[in-house]
């Protein structure tokens, strides 16, 4: 069955390898991201053949992010699926974090997902069907050195992804979160390229599968997530890590 999804995030990494594994399955597939390069991404899918649009959207500005779905609606239908993928990253002691940069990493990592959310279930709860996945982080489970505000936005979002399960499975919608282990994307690398990460082949060496992850294998997992077959899964962290954090 096709179905209506949304996708922040959408224009590289894992964001468009979750529209894409989407769109390969038959859904009408919006692709969300605060990039241009988003309308190219999803031209690229376009010409193979996939149904897709694009919308270039700050997930933190909400009037932005609800005219956005006005227009997925237009397009495609009702919203079944949200995978909110959109997110930022930085590097910086503790104590040198400043309430700017505090308030920009929850604004993007958790109130984004909040506005994304709460803008969509609306719609699910309307059809009584519905599939939410939350892309966290392993850091949340972990902890991680020099990114307290990250980790800080990322553990509310599996807050909020628990809490959303407990409330909405009794309406048919499933809600989900894939913290990822290290995943080689371009935001890995721009990390790697400033010294803020080890190599990405020195952590493959040390991962239990002995490789980096790969945007294909979050998309893999969040697609089977996104089916009906995954209508008893909910409130779960489905870690996608090669073996990390078992």
């Amino acid at each position: 069955m096709s179905r209506v999804a949304v996708v922040t995030g959408a224009a590289s990494g894992m964001g468009l390898a979750i529209s894409r594994r989407l769109a390969e399955r038959g859904n009408r597939v919006a692709l969300l991201d605060a990039s241009d390069t988003v309308q190219d991404a999803a031209a690229g899918l376009q010409s193979a053949g996939m149904r897709t649009l694009a919308a270039r959207v700050d997930v933190t500005d909400r009037s932005a992010v609800e005219e956005a779905l006005r227009r997925v609606r237009s397009t495609f239908g009702p919203i079944e699926i949200m995978v909110t993928s959109a997110g930022l990253d930085e590097f910086k002691p503790f104590i040198e974090i400043s309430l700017a940069a505090w308030d920009r990493m929850i604004a993007v990592n958790l109130t984004g997902t909040f506005h994304c959310l709460q803008l969509a279930v609306p719609d699910m709860l309307a059809a009584k069907w519905g599939r939410i996945v939350t892309i966290s982080s392993s850091s949340a489970q972990s902890g991680a050195a020099r990114m307290a505000h990250y980790v800080a936005s990322k553990g509310g979002v599996v807050g909020l992804t628990k809490a959303l399960a407990l409330e909405l499975a009794p309406h048919g919608i499933t809600v989900n979160t894939i913290p990822p282990g290290f995943i080689d994307t371009p935001m890995a690398r721009r990390a790697e390229a400033a010294g803020n990460l080890p190599s990405i082949d020195a952590v493959a060496s040390r991962t239990p599968v002995r490789r980096a992850g790969t945007p294909e294998d979050i998309a893999a997992a969040c697609a089977f997530l996104c089916s009906d077959e995954a209508g008893y899964i909910t409130g779960q962290l489905i870690g996608v890590n090669g073996g990390w954090y078992l």
